[in-house]
Parts: structure tokens; C-alpha cells; sequence
């Protein structure tokens, strides 16, 4: 079964709620609750139908990626998860490893209702995996799909947890960067002045190393010796930020572009924005249809 999270609840959340409102007309039995239904209806439909486009969209026009050779920017990538580090996450309620889990409790509160006494989610990150490569995936505000769903109850309570789990088959799209090594940003006269600033806390040191004639003031050819000196140390740090090695990062798009995470295929994910889409165009045609029908009918 696909539990869709997060932001994606609005696909689900938005077809609940016109059929709601199909019920409420049914109850009202008056030409005016249909008409405020169905105009309701059209009117939701408009924004579900174009956040389902703009996800499939994305999908559809954003090629593959590979970890080693992605663009900076917008991406999609596909791999295998697994862990950022030890020790490993654990599901908040199964309590077995996995890489992310979301988690709700809840309490009957009468023969087929329910009420949601908590619930939450992990932010730790993970590591997707291909074969050139390794990326950081930080799922905060992602939109999250998985299969597995694990749901059991004791005594009033039900509870239910959502994971991605270490060696599934992920896909992500949102935005790469890569931080360090060769893509290092470093300002060597911030770092320069930085760090004389942090010998000039220290004065007596500062002048054990450079004051050379030892008259308790560093006259203007020691303070170059020092400055040459703060030089070589910060070129030095440079080389060894450089030397260390690239951490690519995929995370939240700053400019509102999709970022989601799953272990389905963009195929099969593809296939379900396409029928949201086609939904919501049929609600919206259909509720139209319906006003028009009414407008003409006159008496209901």
C-alpha cells in the first residue's frame, strides 16, 4: 500500500473533502447546497489539479542524475539508501533500524472514530548511494512516499509508523550542492585578518615570535614578518580544506520546487500524479456540468 506524507496529504485531503461535500448536498436536498457544493468543489479542484501538473511535471522534465557528475542546482538522482552514521535511527515505536520514520497515536473514541493523541517524524539525514558515488539527503520538509507501513492495535489505541528502510531503492529529486574540497568557497583576506585578529588577543605570544630586537613593540618591518607569517598559515589551512573530500548534499529547493523522496519509481510515482491530474479535471468539468445543470433546470 503507498502512504503518501506530508505535503502530498493535500491530494487525499482534497478528495476527502469533495466527497464530503457530494454528502452534505445529498443531506441539504435544495438546489441552493448543491450550488454551493458543487461551486466548492470546482473551486478546489483548480489549485489540486495544479499541484498534481507541477509535481508530474518535475518528474517527467527532470532527468536522471548521476552523484559524481551532477549539475549543482535542481536534480533527480536514484540509488540505495543507507545510513548517515552510527549509531543507527530507530523507529519511534516498532523500534527497528531504519533510515527515516513518521509515527501516529491514536485513541478510539468511538466504534470507527479516532483521535490522534501524537504524532511526529524523523529529521535525521541519510545517505543515498549509486554506483559513482554517495549524497547526504536531508529530509526536512521533503514529501515523503514509502510502502512500508506498519499499523497495529492495543486496546483503545492504534498505532501506526511509515519508514524508508536501509538498502531500499530510493529516488529523490531537489536541490544538489556540494560542499568542500574543490568547490571550497574561501575569502583568503577575511580568513587573513581573522586569524591576526586572533594573535592580537594574545600580545605577549605575538611578541615572542616577532619582536625581534625585544623593545615591547613590533615596529612595521615585524608586523610584515607577522602578517608573512599569518600568509603561509592560512594558505596552508587552504590546502588542507582542499585536500579533504567533496560532501554532495540534496535537500529543500529554496524556490519552491518539488522535493520528494521515495522508494517507488519515478514510473510508478509519474503514473500517480497523472491520475490525480485527470481527477481533479473530471471533479472540476463535472461540478461545472452540475451548476450548469441547475442554473437551467430552475426549480430542483
Amino acid at each position: 500500500m503507498l502512504v503518501s506524507l506530508r505535503r502530498e496529504y493535500a491530494q487525499l485531503v482534497t478528495s476527502g473533502a469533495q466527497l464530503l461535500l457530494l454528502f452534505a448536498a445529498f443531506q441539504m436536498e435544495s438546489r441552493e447546497g448543491w450550488l454551493i457544493c458543487l461551486s466548492i468543489m470546482a473551486a478546489t479542484s483548480i489549485p489540486a489539479w495544479l499541484s498534481a501538473l507541477k509535481r508530474l511535471r518535475a518528474i517527467r522534465d527532470t532527468p536522471t542524475s548521476k552523484i559524481a557528475s551532477a549539475a549543482q542546482g535542481y536534480v533527480e538522482l536514484s540509488g540505495y539508501g543507507q545510513p548517515f552514521c552510527e549509531p543507527l535511527l530507530l523507529g519511534k515505536l516498532s523500534r527497528l533500524p531504519c533510515l527515516w520514520y513518521r509515527y501516529e497515536i491514536e485513541r478510539r473514541n468511538s466504534e470507527k472514530d479516532w483521535k490522534t493523541e501524537e504524532s511526529g517524524e524523523s529529521g535525521d539525514s541519510f545517505v543515498l548511494r549509486d554506483d559513482t558515488g554517495e549524497c547526504v539527503v536531508d529530509p526536512e520538509q521533503a514529501e515523503i512516499s514509502t510502502r512500508h507501513r506498519d499499523r497495529w492495535q492495543q486496546g483503545d489505541y492504534r498505532y501506526t509508523e511509515w519508514k524508508l528502510l536501509e538498502r531500499d531503492s530510493l529516488y529523490v529529486i531537489g536541490q544538489f550542492r556540494t560542499q568542500g574540497g574543490s568547490n571550497l568557497e574561501f575569502d583568503t583576506r577575511a580568513e587573513l585578518n581573522a586569524l591576526l585578529a586572533e594573535w592580537k588577543k594574545n600580545m605577549p605570544a605575538l611578541h615572542a615570535r616577532f619582536d625581534l630586537d625585544n623593545n615591547g613593540e613590533l615596529d612595521m618591518g615585524e608586523w610584515m614578518l607577522a602578517r608573512q607569517a599569518a600568509r603561509r598559515e592560512v594558505a596552508k589551512n587552504l590546502r588542507e580544506a582542499r585536500a579533504q573530500p567533496d560532501i554532495h548534499i540534496i535537500g529543500q529547493p529554496r524556490d519552491g520546487k518539488l522535493f520528494l523522496i521515495s522508494n517507488l519509481t519515478p514510473d510508478k510515482l509519474s503514473r500517480r500524479y497523472l491520475f490525480w491530474t485527470w481527477a481533479h479535471l473530471v471533479i472540476f468539468f463535472g461540478a461545472l456540468a452540475g451548476i450548469g445543470w441547475l442554473l437551467r433546470s430552475g426549480d430542483f
